[in-house]
């Protein structure tokens, strides 16, 4: 199943290579994210059930799990649907010793404020979520004064904090990652076409840090507004500017993308350049553009979502939003910690281990100043979808590298 985004994870290291690996497919297998915020996922979630217990498992670590439960739109549903993957996460695992206290924050700073200090209260040793990135200032700031670690879901790396690791899917990674190839395969100058809002503020300065670090150079750089009708102009002069450039990167989603690639012809683009965009790019709408044929985007690997979804579909009738691995990984992970480390099982050297751990979206780590790395692949638009050109890697080296 592709990443359809709005606009705009686990094993274990050097210590004992974690105890979840008996879940099925669990273990070294592989941001809905509206540009500036924080994605809420789509893929078919469930209607809301009837009401559910706030605890779950009867394990003696507590765990508190904050979720946007009551939000509306797709929010809720998204948030269901990681309290799914939650619960299996806690099945296939064979019920470890933990307990999930389960918390709705309404998507709101308060609520995350209010749950946080709920759960603490009741014990909760870590804190897994919240989903926006107010509730994760919010409930990070509750946390941090108790000296209670938080592994969020939030794709705004500006929430990330020592003690506040974000697990998702951080923007930058994934521009480092299909930049740092398109080096590697010999591009060296390079456009952009860039939105004009935070998500492209963000992706803006990854791509310039990520092609000066690899002896690049940026010929050309255009910003748009959202104004599909006002495209135009910034399309036609990077149309131009581009015949001095290798490729052009254009870090938007389908819409945006589409557009600005039928917009290069008529905006004078004669040669082929190679086209690099983001996770965004995983979409069958892009799939389906003639003229986006070949593009580079980076992404986990598809085969772990796939062998996570039909799990999920086989236990609840229906498929997971694309966020639910972060609620999968992270309680698995939590669950191996508990079973690995005994007392430093949540300690900011266990989290923030050098080596880091594999899941369901492939191998990441933790930064002690909150934000993650992952090992991305790197993925080449065809008409049937994407495929795989540079595969993620299996493990970080030691050196931090």
């Amino acid at each position: 199943m592709s990443r359809v985004w709005l606009r705009k994870v686990l094993g274990w290291a050097r210590v004992p290579r974690f105890a979840v690996m008996a879940a099925a497919g669990l273990l070294l297998a592989a941001c809905a994210n509206m540009p500036g915020a924080d994605y809420f996922g789509m893929g078919s979630p469930p209607p809301p059930p009837p009401a559910q217990p706030s605890a779950v498992g009867a394990g003696q670590v507590k765990v508190a799990l904050l979720l946007p439960l009551s939000a509306q739109g797709n929010a809720g549903p998204t948030a269901l649907s990681l309290r799914n993957a939650a619960e299996m996460a806690l099945a296939e695992f064979n019920n470890p010793d933990i307990q999930l206290l389960v918390k709705d924050d309404g998507g709101s700073a308060e609520g995350a404020q209010q749950a946080a200090t709920q759960a603490l209260a009741e014990g909760a040793e870590i804190i897994l979520g919240p989903l926006f990135a107010q509730s994760v200032g919010a409930a990070g700031q509750v946390a941090r004064q108790r000296g209670i670690p938080v592994i969020a879901y939030s794709t705004d790396a500006s929430v990330a904090a020592p003690g506040v690791h974000l697990l998702s899917f951080l923007p930058e990674t994934e521009v480092d990652r299909v930049i740092g190839y398109a080096i590697q395969q010999g591009k060296k100058s390079f456009a952009a076409l860039i939105p004009d809002n935070a998500y492209g503020t963000v992706t803006q300065a990854a791509f310039q840090q990520a092609v000066a670090r690899g002896g690049g150079r940026v010929v050309a750089m255009e910003r748009y507004p959202l104004d599909r009708n006002a495209m135009q102009e910034p399309v036609r002069r990077i149309a131009q500017a581009a015949q001095q450039a290798d490729a052009i990167f254009i870090p938007d989603g389908a819409d945006s993308v589409v557009a600005a690639v039928q917009g290069f012809a008529a905006g004078g683009l004669k040669k082929r350049v190679q086209l690099i965009g983001t996770g965004l790019w995983d979409d069958p709408r892009i799939f389906a553009e003639q003229g986006a044929q070949g593009a580079w985007f980076a992404a986990p690997d598809p085969a772990g979502f796939r062998a996570f979804s039909g799990r999920y579909r086989s236990r609840y009738g229906g498929d997971p939003a694309r966020p639910a691995t972060l609620a999968y990984d992270a309680v698995s992970l939590v669950a191996a910690l508990v079973k690995t480390q005994g007392p430093a099982r949540f300690a900011e050297e266990t989290l923030t281990n050098n080596s880091g751990f594999a899941g369901i979206d492939g191998v990441f780590r933790f930064r002690p100043d909150g934000t993650n790395q992952r090992g991305l692949a790197v993925m080449r638009v065809t008409s049937s979808g994407g495929q795989v050109v540079s595969p993620a890697p299996k493990a970080f080296s030691a050196s931090g590298t």
